[in-house]
């Protein structure tokens, strides 16, 4: 019997949530026609997308990178106060995940699932006639943008990073651009070399579509629009070695955003708020909200701190903390908390690190001023422009309250530590270890089996879920799966 790849164009689709747009009951499911047959449903769908894309983020993928690169420790129960890795990510931590039992199968099933649902939207554009032309842009721009961030973020999760082969013939990912049918569609993966210029094409179209015209209500930050995605873009193509183009996009969004670095004396007070976002925000998830309007789920269930009685399993390890001067003004930026902690059978006090970036309701932190500068400092110092490089590591620098540094010899070396402080417990460390080809080496407040890993290595990325895999015949594993 033929198999069936699982994300399927269904006839009968209710846009709000992932599972929804899946599994409805048929008697609860509003047909795909009906919903984009008026703007009200289009924007649902839209809106429900949003929604989707927040959820992912903000549940425990979030600490997937920062807790296998080792900028993350684990803290001790609050019952038993014994340090022992949480159940939902022990496989990966230990870099021993499984395609049967993969602690992170609903990120690529997710992604997949957020994909399908923007291609069904755009596979009806073209009868969207209640919509102006700038909003059908809009529409689609937005559409397009999600589409290339999603197949961007499966690739860092399963394909190893764009330089791993000198040409990036190395195995990609999936690259889906219209709603897969069952029984027919069986894509392969592609090479990560056409997997970064679909991602390119999807954003040179989208940023050519983007219009003032706004369709969704709430804050500019949280949607996609011109300027965030430019961000984006220099993220990705810093991410694929395309270096001139990450300092054309960061270069653009600096010079052009009209967004301000955070100031030195309002950096720590703004990250305590966490009702809205610090300052210099490009792009942040906002937490959802329920019909009370009190925020129904938050990135800080993973690092927030209430009490020795309630508090999350995820602190800053004794390796990050270690990176930071003493005059550096972000060693501020932790809440420090003694807890009882079982250790050689004796209880204890030790003290813990939680970041205040993420206490209380706080969104989904996603792009920030600050990493555009270390992006063109990085692109200007792989190709040679050292001096230009410098100036822009010295702002962050200048405004953590570090010297400036006068020499450039070791460039590429400091940004990639000045990236690992300012850019802590945000995403960015597993992969930033990948692009630089470096070991992974967890010491202070590593608990896992297998601390360090050696690059290149199998285990510097995930195994598709077996359950994908015996979807689609022509989807090819990892290797040492």
């Amino acid at each position: 019997m033929k198999k069936i790849f699982k994300y399927l164009l269904f006839s009968n689709i209710l846009v709000m949530s992932c599972s929804d747009f899946l599994v409805v009951e048929p008697d609860q499911q509003i047909s795909i026609n009906e919903q984009m047959s008026s703007k009200e449903g289009v924007l649902e769908a839209l809106n429900g997308i949003y929604r989707d894309v927040e959820a992912l983020l903000s549940a425990r993928e979030s600490i997937y990178s920062d807790l296998q690169g080792g900028n993350l420790t684990i803290t001790p129960g609050t019952n038993d106060k014994i340090i022992e890795t949480p159940e939902v990510v022990e496989n990966s931590y230990n870099f021993s995940d499984t395609p049967q039992e993969s602690d992170y199968s609903n990120y690529y099933q997710t992604f997949y699932e957020i994909i399908n649902q923007a291609n069904v939207i755009l596979s009806f554009k073209d009868n969207f006639t209640f919509l102006t032309t700038e909003e059908s842009n809009r529409l689609q721009a937005e559409l397009l943008t999600i589409r290339a961030f999603s197949h961007y973020h499966i690739s860092l999760y399963y394909a190893q990073q764009y330089g791993f082969t000198d040409d990036a013939s190395h195995v990609g990912v999936v690259y889906v651009t219209k709603p897969l049918i069952a029984g027919i569609d069986f894509p392969a993966r592609e090479s990560m070399l056409n997997t970064y210029n679909s991602i390119k094409t999807d954003l040179d179209l989208a940023l050519s579509l983007f219009s003032s015209v706004e369709l969704l209500t709430g804050p500019s930050y949280s949607l996609f629009n011109s300027i965030n995605t430019k961000a984006l873009y220099a993220r990705i193509a810093l991410q694929m070695n395309d270096w001139e183009l990450a300092f054309q996009y960061s270069d653009e969004v600096l010079k052009t955003s009209g967004i301000s670095l955070t100031p030195k004396d309002n950096y720590i007070s703004e990250w305590e708020k966490n009702v809205e976002p610090i300052s210099e925000i490009i792009l942040e998830f906002t937490a959802p909200r329920n019909s009370d309007g009190n925020v129904s789920s938050s990135i800080s269930s993973h690092f927030i701190y209430n009490s020795n009685l309630n508090y999350a399993d995820y602190v800053a390890s004794g390796d990050l903390l270690n990176l930071y001067e003493t005059n550096d003004i972000r060693t501020n930026m932790f809440l420090e908390i003694s807890l009882p902690t079982i250790e050689n059978n004796l209880e204890i006090e030790q003290t813990y690190y939680f970041t205040k970036k993420f206490q209380g309701d706080a969104g989904t932190t996603y792009m920030r001023l600050s990493e555009l500068y270390l992006i063109r400092a990085e692109a200007n110092a792989r190709q040679n422009r050292t001096n230009d490089a410098l100036i822009d590591l010295n702002i962050i620098r200048a405004r953590a309250n570090l010297d400036l540094l006068n020499s450039s010899s070791s460039i590429l070396e400091e940004i990639f530590i000045e990236r690992r402080r300012e850019l802590a417990f945000e995403g960015h460390l597993l992969f930033d270890l990948a692009r630089f080809k470096k070991d992974i080496n967890r010491t202070l407040g590593c608990i896992a089996n297998t601390c360090n890993l050696n690059y290149p290595s199998n285990f510097f990325i995930l195994p598709i879920p077996e359950v994908t895999i015996n979807l689609n015949e022509n989807l090819q594993q990892n290797e040492g799966y």
